[in-house]
């Protein structure tokens, strides 16, 4: 069920990934490298999804935000790792973004009724989760390429010198 999911919200969600990773990504990266570039482009991402923690029926609504964010963070990390080693391939980064949504709802993440969305109230599940997102992140900035490999000059886009 979430392969089907996977193949079917891939290009629904594709618009983000040809945004952070296909655009910003690369020439964030031309001027501060691969791993400085990941973790701007990574807040940014999470802030950008700041007005769905205040609609209600939205996936982050009841969420909380400053875990969501460091949750984020560490995804993108890994997510950048991945097009940095894979000739800039935004298709893997599209179908692991979209395996990443299928699990939502697996690890509950969601605040008690009334906390605010900017509260740190999470189920320990979700705080295991995090953290083991973080070990791996911090092993993927390690191992960062410099600059991804298939942006050429030709591209428009320059690593720095």
């Amino acid at each position: 069920m979430i392969a089907a999911a996977i193949v079917v919200s891939t290009p629904v969600q594709a618009g983000e990934e040809i945004g952070w990773r296909g655009y910003a990504l690369p020439r964030i990266a031309a001027r501060w490298g691969l791993g400085r570039a990941s973790l701007v482009v990574a807040i940014l991402w999470g802030i950008w999804h700041l007005p769905l923690f205040f609609l209600p029926g939205a996936d982050k609504y009841r969420q909380s935000f400053p875990l969501y964010v460091t949750g984020v963070v560490a995804f993108s990390i890994a997510i950048s790792w991945l097009y940095g080693h894979t000739q800039s391939s935004l298709l893997l980064t599209m179908v692991m973004h979209s395996a990443f949504n299928q699990t939502i709802g697996i690890i509950s993440d969601v605040l008690r009724p009334g906390e605010n969305p900017f509260a740190l109230g999470a189920s320990l599940s979700f705080l295991l989760t995090v953290a083991w997102m973080w070990a791996a992140a911090a092993y993927f900035l390690v191992r960062m390429p410099v600059f991804p490999t298939a942006i050429r000059e030709d591209a428009g886009v320059m690593p720095a010198r």
